[in-house]
């Protein structure tokens, strides 16, 4: 029975096909790569990280409306097509997005940052309600701060530098947010360990909202 319970909790998505946003690198990389160890009999990597993705915005205006377009429409339509394909086929399944702790509060800055995470837990609160009579999850995490490439290239510091920086905003001594950890809670999200959640927002953040 050991040997049983040890194989369940090492495989908790044997056979599942999953599709992962944002799989090229940070937490999507490691998303990808903890499903792969877990069993995941698929894995479909999906990226917006072209050379036109990397151009920086010439204006305000662009800049915003290329915001939304990623972190709200793209949103939208992932799960929109996502569930159209459960909903065709019978699957009970989980869809979980990516918001931030950006969508649970206000900021001094990046206010279009943190309108377009807002919408995304809307999405999922809303999405929840319309999917569950076909069985089907939705719910997001919504990580602090953290050292993923992109963030590493937007604040033009090495990763060390940018944990330094995210680090005294959280009560949570001795531990530094890592992709991994996020992985693990959308991990979870997308198991039978959360077969009862739906229309949650899984906060991963070392007690930073709460502060």
């Amino acid at each position: 029975m050991a040997d049983s319970s040890m194989c369940n909790a090492k495989n908790k998505l044997e056979g599942k096909v999953a599709i992962i946003t944002g799989g090229a690198s940070g937490i999507g990389e490691t998303t990808a790569r903890l499903f792969a160890d877990h069993g995941a009999r698929m894995i479909v990597i999906a990226d917006i990280q072209d050379e036109l993705g990397r151009q920086v915005a010439t204006s305000i205006g662009v800049a915003f409306d290329r915001l939304f377009a990623i972190n709200v429409r793209g949103m939208a339509a992932c799960v929109k097509h996502a569930a159209r394909v459960m909903v065709e086929g019978g699957v009970r399944g989980s869809i979980v997005c990516t918001a931030s702790v950006a969508g649970s509060c206000g900021g001094k800055r990046r206010t279009d940052y943190h309108m377009s995470k807002h919408a995304v837990i809307g999405l999922v609160r809303s999405a929840s309600v319309q999917l569950g009579v076909h069985g089907i999850r939705v719910n997001c995490v919504s990580p602090h701060g953290l050292a993923t490439p992109l963030t590493c290239h937007a604040y033009g510091m090495p990763a060390d530098e940018v944990e330094k920086l995210f680090e005294p905003q959280t009560p949570l001594e001795g531990v530094v947010l890592r992709a991994g950890h996020v992985a693990d809670a959308v991990l979870f999200l997308a198991c039978r360990d959360s077969e009862f959640v739906t229309g949650h927002d899984l906060v991963v953040d070392g007690g930073f909202l709460i502060r």
